[in-house]
């Protein structure tokens, strides 16, 4: 079966004849079909590039965003490193402060320092993904750090904290200021005895003063013992603690009770001439861990 042709004729403008040709009726459907195709496929690409071209503003926004964004990682990385590097220095202060006060440093590991400048991998656009992720990896390996020295700070005051603390104790318990205003009459350690005129060891010091000066507690401290004993008349002992005991002799009267706890500066008793003595003084004893000491050494006015 012979298929129906087409025929198509070309008229040229010059004097040349009129060509003629004839295609196969389904040749023609199918170009027809073909060119349609093409039609749709090049409408496509027109819709889909004014898409493109229309959203080409934001993407240049989002460009601008982003390349923003990795300046402030840069610069929060930079950061990191930089409160990195300080607490290293802080951690290495108070590890000397530490050695100063005789506080034990072992245990303590090296100085972590900063992890460094910002990476330069950032500049070459193929490597920028590799170079974010290799920042923000370091970002986390630099805060890890700085948890780290945060902590060992945290521990390292602390341990100076209740150093100090300590030591205030120690200084408020110490007998550092006289107990009253007068001159010294006599000095720790051995004298001529004004009542056998022979050699004696003079356990504390004597201080005279008027009759009923006040007597102030040199250091902080509880009252032990008020009453009387033989020879030296009225008497006030205060426990300061840490072995520091202190003695008061020949009072007029003890104004603090047993047991009561008394602050440095506070008044105590009154200056009296009870027991065996020659007139109006304040004998005054500082016992460490039972053994009369010179009080004048821990005076410091």
């Amino acid at each position: 079966m012979a298929f129906k042709k087409i025929t198509i004729f070309m008229v040229p403008d010059d004097t040349n004849r009129v060509k003629q040709f004839r295609i196969p009726r389904f040749l023609s459907a199918f170009l027809v079909l073909i060119l349609c195709l093409l039609g749709l496929f090049l409408s496509w690409i027109i819709r889909d590039y004014r898409a493109v071209k229309g959203q080409m503003p934001r993407l240049a926004v989002l460009e601008e965003e982003n390349q923003q964004y990795k300046k402030q990682l840069v610069h929060l990385a930079s950061r990191v490193d930089l409160a990195t590097k300080e607490m290293g220095e802080l951690r290495v202060f108070d590890s000397k402060l530490k050695g100063m006060l005789n506080l034990d440093t072992q245990g303590e590991r090296g100085n972590v320092g900063g992890i460094g400048g910002t990476s330069p991998i950032l500049s070459d656009p193929k490597k920028a993904a590799d170079g974010e992720q290799a920042l923000v990896l370091r970002m986390h390996k630099s805060l890890d750090h700085l948890d780290e020295e945060v902590a060992l700070g945290e521990r390292g005051r602390t341990e100076v904290y209740k150093f100090l603390e300590n030591q205030k104790i120690v200084l408020s318990s110490t007998p550092s200021i006289l107990p009253t205003k007068g001159w010294l009459s006599s000095r720790f350690g051995y004298r001529i005895s004004p009542f056998t005129d022979k050699k004696e060891f003079h356990r504390g010091i004597d201080i005279s003063t008027r009759m009923g000066a006040p007597i102030v507690a040199p250091a902080d401290g509880i009252v032990s013992y008020t009453g009387r004993q033989r020879g030296h008349g009225n008497v006030l002992v205060l426990k300061h603690g840490y072995g520091l005991e202190s003695k008061y002799t020949h009072l007029k009267k003890a104004l603090s009770k047993k047991g009561q706890y008394v602050k440095r500066g506070e008044t105590i008793a009154l200056v009296g001439k009870s027991g065996r003595t020659t007139g109006a003084h304040l004998h005054y004893e500082i016992h460490l861990n039972k053994v009369a000491v010179n009080p004048l050494r821990y005076v410091l006015d």
